[in-house]
Formats: structure tokens, sequence, C-alpha cells
């Protein structure tokens, strides 16, 4: 079934399939605990809640024996103009990521359960997770063998790089399990010295200062501190990413139709986001992650932006 699953998870369009035994996360348990005592999660206080669960996925779906990750591109082909306010590149389609990466987690379990029956996962809880639940993606992307955690916090994948969307699918059968990489950042510290307001320390972040935060989980305005330093940044941050040698060296575009861009976030320059409307706003971004942030959010952070880019350039 090893082998069947990962396979199984290329041909219905994912790029990446690694599968780990489920069992405690203490080490992050206790690392979590220790960074949440800090008050480093900012108001994302949904990350305090379910804790137990969260670095055990065996008391949040019962039965579960196995975790299934699975790994999808999403490196464009194309970027904005230079003069446009920074987009990041997760948000660049048209459909919301969540929506795509579900659909295809369904068509996954759905050929499992073909092949090893319904008891193969609990019907009676959600046990497919697409960012939407207490589950650690990035450890159990690193425990299935599919990369290691670089300083920059994100999951490096060799042949990838960083720019691939996880997903992860909660078994209760025992399969075989892959083999963890080795961590090879080295001495590397290019994503910690090019964070434009240190939120990296190379062991963990502080969210507070991440200008994805600000700019997207944040529900109040960005805070003073951290508006001149936003690099031309409105909605999320690749600063960390772009500067990653790995990347540079494994990021190659996506393939995926799913993950059509919006054209207008490839065409539209700088006046265009600053004159955008609500009424643009909701028919252009009507299926997008970008929609998240919400209008008023975008708008105030295009000003930042926008007002503060040749700190960047």
């Amino acid at each position: 079934m090893h082998q069947f699953i990962k396979q199984t998870a290329l041909s219905v369009g994912f790029d990446a399939c690694g599968i780990a035994k489920a069992t405690a996360l203490t080490e992050d348990a206790e690392f979590m605990q220790q960074w949440l005592h800090n008050g480093k999660q900012g108001e994302m206080h949904y990350l305090e809640r379910n804790f137990e669960k969260r670095t055990d996925p065996r008391l949040l779906v019962p039965g579960c024996k196995s975790v299934v990750v699975v790994l999808m591109n999403y490196f464009p082909e194309k970027t904005q103009p230079e003069t446009a306010p920074k987009i990041a590149r997760y948000a660049y389609s048209e459909i919301d990521y969540h929506t795509v990466l579900r659909s295809k987690l369904k068509k996954l379990e759905d050929i499992i359960i073909e092949k090893s029956g319904t008891e193969s996962v609990n019907s009676l809880y959600q046990h497919s997770f697409v960012d939407s639940a207490p589950v650690l993606e990035r450890r159990w992307a690193e425990r299935a063998g599919l990369g290691w955690i670089g300083k920059h916090t994100q999951l490096i994948t060799p042949g990838w790089g960083s720019y691939c969307f996880i997903g992860v699918l909660m078994l209760n059968f025992e399969t075989g399990y892959d083999v963890p990489v080795a961590n090879r950042c080295g001495s590397c510290t290019r994503c910690i010295e090019t964070c434009p307001t240190n939120a990296l320390n190379g062991k963990s972040i502080d969210a507070r200062r991440c200008i994805s935060y600000q700019t997207i989980e944040l529900k109040k305005t960005v805070e003073n501190e951290i508006q001149p330093l936003l690099s031309g940044c409105a909605l999320g941050c690749d600063i960390c990413a772009d500067i990653c040698p790995w990347n540079k060296k494994w990021a190659k575009p996506h393939i995926h139709p799913e993950l059509k861009p919006v054209e207008e976030i490839l065409s539209w320059e700088k006046p265009d986001w600053q004159q955008l409307t609500a009424e643009k706003f909701n028919t252009t971004f009507r299926s997008s992650a970008i929609k998240r942030a919400g209008f008023a959010k975008l708008k105030e952070n295009i000003a930042f932006a926008t007002k503060n880019k040749e700190k960047y350039d």
C-alpha cells in the first residue's frame, strides 16, 4: 500500500507524497508551549486551542496510524510588474488553493477506500486537512521524507524548493513509512539576514514581526513599526523564500491548470491597485485566497506598501 498510495497521489495531480507513522510530536509540543508562552503567535489565538490534538494526530483522529502528506508546486511562470505592490505567490491563482487541494485529497481518499475498504479512514472525524485544523503540516512533511524545515521555517523539498502547498490525509491503517532527509541549510543565514523585520532567528519565527502575519492574519492595521518595512508587500511575503539558494536552484513553474493565475495580478501596475474598488475586488478575486484578507485590509496594505516600496528597491 505504501507505493500504491504514493503513486496514486501523483496520478491525481500532486507533485510529491510521503507517509509517516502517526505518533506524538513530543519535541514540537515542548517547543510550541514555550513559543506560545512568549506570545509569538500574536493574535492567532487559534494556535492555542486543541494543543494536545495539534501535537498528536491520534488524538485528533481516533484510530489514526499513518499520516499521508502531499505537496503541490505553486511557483508561477510569470510574476507581477516591478511597480506593483507585491502579492505573495501562493495567492496568484483564480481558485483558492484550499479548494484545489481538498478536491485532490478527496480523489486520493476515494481510491484508497476503494482498494482498502471504508475502515481505511475514520469517517466520524475530519481526517484530511489543508491549513484547516490543528495539524503541524510542515513537521509531518519532514517526517514523511519530503524535505526539511529551513531557517525561514518553511519546508524545503529536494527538486522543488519551498513553493509547495501541503495537504494531509490521516489513515487508520499501518503501511510502509518514508525516511526523513537531512537538513541541508548548513551555515547559510541568507533568509535571516534578508528579512526586513527581523522576524527570523534561525530556529523559529516571531509571527508578530512577519510581514505575512501583519498583512493577512492581523485584522487591525499593520503596526506602525512594521509599515516602513513592508518592502513593497501588500499581501503576504516571499522575501525569505526568494533569497533561499535552494529555491534559486529548484523552484520551477508549476504545470497545474487548476492554479491558473488571476490575470489582473500579472498585469496590474501600481495605479491599478491603488484605484481598486470594493466591487472590482469582489469580482476579480471572488474565488481567490486574496478574499480572506478582505478589501479594506488589502487597500490599507497597498497604501503602506506603495509608500514604502523604495525601502526594498
